[in-house]
């Protein structure tokens, strides 16, 4: 019984050093342990002789007394039965320093209720931890609550009232809390604070344990053996009528053990309670709630073990997002930001080659919205008879081409191939503007940046720069390959065109059929061959024709499409080199170069994360370090064997 009471002491204390009272707002609710563990709180309204019932099971005078709200915090009373003959008592928030002076032990509990609720007579729901270690107690836990009230006195809010009645039922309410509700037997049982708060929250009186207390100063004639017996309000376990010092004894410094002593003889002589004596004062009611409180405590561990590890798994997946605390020194924020950038930048890859959507939006503008833009091309136009006829025209100037017009052919080419620059700057384009909202994308999924909006603009911003230098780059080879094709024709095309291969050799003197060396005499006989075969020569009228110009337009027309073909390939490759493949190698290089020079002032700007994100990170590691000491200390006790 000893470890498991000491058990819930313990992780009582880590409650309060951890800033888990049971008190949270449903926004931000974390896990709870405080509310899941046994405890006996100790409810009474004021002047109900709550304070001198702890008192008297303590057996020692050190709570402050006071007219109007004197407990204005919860005080978490853990008493100890020791061995030793010392007795001693230790504050949570003075860790090791023991108090033997009594009036010093009553002095800190006002001390320390007015560090945090000042001098003033406000509230507050963070308890004050006081062990005690005597021989004359047993292992019990209690909550001193503050007294319940029915209106405000000077100095208090207009809320008092509401306030501490929230508070006591935060505490009652829970279905792991023993309730003590203290009556005083000297006014009606119907109009009883305590019994109204517990009725409320325990309609079945199944937690609550009933205490009369005064019941020495009832008129005379008068007696309670109506509420301690059962009858005017039944509880599923016994009232305990207790007697406690009175006023003059408490001026008198009165010893507490001689007051016990007193208070066993007031029932064994009373001629209304002496058949009750063996079930009545403080000390069979320590006795008691100890036996009761442990086996509360027994019953509920495994359930309190089985809450313990799923609020850890909660949070731990929690943390996961939120991301771990980050260290003050530059090295370790350099490290931090430095595994962001890998983190994104893994991401970004997937989404290039395959590992995530992305990467297709590229090749979909290679396979169908580059062959879409060149065959939209206006070469229909370019090549009518109209144009052709006019840009031979213009080229022979004032003297007509003599056999084919080289002049023409080459200004309808270039003028022709020019256009594929539109296309291939759009193709450059449209990869840039998919590559930079893939890092827009990547930087959304990466969630250790979620946390960090300055990092993920400054992020965001290099990572951009880098892409429209790699645009610029591939913009200017693609626009380099079409100025190539420009630059120089492929010769060797036109000289197998049908028709013209024979007129090429008569006029440009290459070798003929016969293995001799053209010339002028080779040239006439050239011609006269034609003449001789019948063929008509193509006359000045002749070279004008509409079927000369077609003719023309188709072999220009046929060569456009010949390097639409290398273009259409050569294109995405140029992309690919320039862009896609110098994003996967060097999108952060830039942002990589920046945060190198920069101090630890400078990365921690860049690591200034949204406050609010800062206090539930630390608000949940806190609970979840708070979770897993329970767990420790509850597989340490082997519970399941006491």
């Amino acid at each position: 019984m000893d470890n498991l009471i000491g058990l819930v002491n313990r992780l009582q204390q880590a409650c309060t050093v951890l800033g888990d009272y049971g008190v949270s707002s449903a926004e931000d609710a974390l896990p709870t342990l405080w509310e899941q563990l046994p405890s006996v709180a100790v409810v009474g309204g004021q002047s109900s002789g709550k304070s001198s019932v702890l008192e008297s099971i303590v057996g020692k005078d050190f709570l402050p007394r006071g007219s109007g709200i004197v407990t204005r915090r919860p005080l978490v009373l853990q008493l100890h039965k020791v061995d030793s003959s010392s007795e001693y008592a230790e504050f949570l928030h003075q860790p090791g320093k023991k108090y033997t002076d009594w009036a010093a032990v009553r002095k800190e509990v006002a001390d320390e209720t007015d560090r945090i609720t000042g001098k003033t007579k406000m509230i507050s729901p963070v308890p004050i931890h006081l062990s005690i270690y005597s021989p004359n107690v047993v292992n019990l836990t209690l909550v001193d609550l503050p007294g319940l009230t029915k209106i405000a006195v000077e100095g208090q809010s207009d809320t008092i009232v509401r306030d501490i009645e929230d508070m006591v039922r935060q505490y009652v309410e829970k279905p792991n809390c023993i309730i003590l509700a203290v009556s005083p037997a000297n006014q009606d049982i119907a109009t009883s604070d305590a019994m109204r708060m517990a009725r409320e929250v325990d309609p079945e009186g199944e937690r609550t344990w009933g205490v009369l207390t005064k019941l020495d100063l009832m008129d005379k004639g008068t007696n309670a053996l109506d509420v301690l017996e059962g009858r005017s309000y039944k509880l599923k376990y016994p009232w305990v009528g207790v007697v406690n010092r009175s006023q003059a004894d408490i001026n008198r410094n009165v010893d507490m053990l001689a007051s016990r002593r007193k208070e066993r003889e007031y029932f064994q002589t009373s001629a209304d309670y002496s058949h009750l004596a063996n079930r009545m004062g403080t000390e069979y009611l320590a006795k008691m709630l100890s036996k009761h409180l442990e086996q509360v405590i027994r019953s509920k561990i495994p359930g309190i073990q089985s809450l313990i590890n799923n609020n850890i798994d909660e949070l731990e997946k929690e943390m996961n997002a939120l991301g771990r605390p980050i260290g003050g020194e530059a090295g370790a924020q350099l490290y931090t930001v430095l595994e962001m950038c890998r983190a994104f930048d893994k991401i970004f890859k997937e989404h290039l080659d395959g590992g995530r959507p992305g990467g297709d939006r590229i090749n979909a503008v290679f396979e169908t919205k580059l062959p879409a833009a060149l065959n939209k091309l206006p070469f229909d136009k370019h090549l009518s008879i109209q144009n052709v006829r006019r840009i031979v025209a213009e080229a022979d100037g004032y003297q007509p081409h003599l056999i084919a017009p080289e002049g023409g052919y080459r200004r309808l080419i270039e003028s022709a191939l020019l256009m594929f620059k539109g296309p291939a700057e759009a193709v450059v384009d449209e990869v840039h503007f998919i590559l930079r909202d893939l890092v827009r994308i990547s930087v959304g999924e990466t969630t250790e940046l979620l946390r960090f909006p300055s990092l993920q603009a400054e992020l965001s911003a290099a990572a951009t720069q880098s892409l429209e230098s790699f645009r610029e780059n591939s913009r200017k080879l693609t626009v380099r390959l079409v100025e190539m094709e420009t630059s120089y024709l492929t010769v060797e095309f036109f000289r197998r065109l049908p028709g013209l291969e024979n007129l090429d050799e008569a006029m440009d003197g290459k070798e003929g059929k016969d293995g001799k060396k053209g010339g002028g005499s080779g040239a006439s006989s050239k011609i006269k061959a034609l003449k001789g075969s019948g063929d008509r020569l193509p006359t000045g009228a002749d070279r004008y024709q509409e079927m000369h110009f077609r003719r023309i337009g188709s072999n220009v027309s046929t060569y456009v499409g010949m390097v639409m073909e290398c273009l259409q390939n050569a294109i995405p490759k140029a992309v690919v080199h320039c862009q896609v493949r110098e994003a996967k190698r060097r999108l952060l290089d830039r942002f990589y170069a920046m945060v190198g020079k920069e101090d630890g002032k400078a990365l921690g700007k860049l690591l200034d994360e949204d406050p609010d994100v800062m206090a539930r990170r630390q608000a949940a590691w806190k609970r979840l370090e708070l979770l897993r000491k329970a767990r420790n200390e509850i597989d340490s006790v082997g519970w399941a064997r006491v």
